[in-house]
């Protein structure tokens, strides 16, 4: 039986959410890039969920979640996530994150420490992009709707042999990334044009795994690089993957997600 969808209103956004695991694991929520959905987590549920009360979520915009008018900040994001948290009655989680679904992991990892145990934050960046290339983005999608950004999205996500591999696999992205609402991307695209937190990731004190693609043109090594050197204490892994490394390398990543989380738990009374 497929999982029943949890509904929320936040700040003028109905956030649809499921769950998985164990009501009494510990918590980890996970949080999608832009142009896809929860399912984007499809691979890892039955790893993870095997230990962790999984929340999958489709961030405002996407998915079952509503589409708000306007463009989006990145503090809405995050206060989305928090408000999921509060609906549960869970004190705190940890964060997993790709992309998009990392910067927001990242802003409570700044902003709500007390609400998060550890952050995984997989093919992302402090700064992703620059605002002229999300300004260009959003007047696309604008004008030519998700099949203009569809193609391109599909070789930046995916490697070429991956491609040629797994057709299936990227047919179904590229029905996910066409079905998501014009609008929803574009106020997604706003987040991500106005979001830099390269000067404040320093203050992030919780245990964190940066998970990079060795083959990712949109969040390159070298950006995990620079998030690894900020976090005290973090770690790195490097798959060989384009942007979607949980898709691609699924086992793999699954695997590291689970290794760090089983070393991170807190011990605190």
């Amino acid at each position: 039986m497929p999982n029943m969808d949890h509904l929320i209103e936040h700040d003028g956004c109905r956030i649809a959410y499921v769950k998985d695991g164990p009501v009494d694991g510990p918590a980890l929520l996970m949080s999608n890039s832009i142009g896809t959905t929860r399912e984007l987590w499809a691979r890892q549920i039955e790893a993870l969920s095997s230990v962790y009360h999984v929340i999958r979520y489709d961030t405002r915009g996407h998915g079952q979640s509503s589409v708000p008018a306007g463009e989006y900040s990145l503090e809405q994001l995050g206060g989305d996530v928090l408000a999921i948290l509060d609906a549960e009655g869970i004190a705190s989680a940890h964060i997993c994150g790709l992309s998009l679904g990392g910067i927001t992991a990242m802003w409570l990892g700044i902003n709500a420490p007390q609400r998060v145990d550890s952050l995984v934050l997989a093919n992302t960046a402090a700064r992703i992009g620059s605002a002229e290339s999300w300004t260009e983005r959003l007047a696309l999608v604008r004008s030519g709707g998700m099949a203009a950004v569809a193609e391109r999205a599909m070789g930046i996500w995916f490697s070429d042999e991956f491609r040629r591999r797994s057709p299936d696999v990227v047919h179904d992205y590229r029905a996910m990334i066409e079905s998501c609402s014009p609008d929803g991307y574009a106020g997604c695209c706003a987040v991500l044009r106005d979001s830099d937190l390269r000067p404040a990731i320093k203050d992030i004190r919780c245990p964190a795994l940066v998970i990079a693609g060795r083959r990712d043109m949109g969040t390159t090594i070298e950006a995990a690089e620079f998030i690894t050197s900020q976090i005290s204490g973090s770690t790195m892994v490097a798959l060989d993957s384009a942007h979607l490394s949980n898709v691609e390398c699924a086992a793999e990543f699954s695997a590291a997600v689970m290794d760090f989380l089983g070393s991170s738990r807190r011990t605190d009374p």
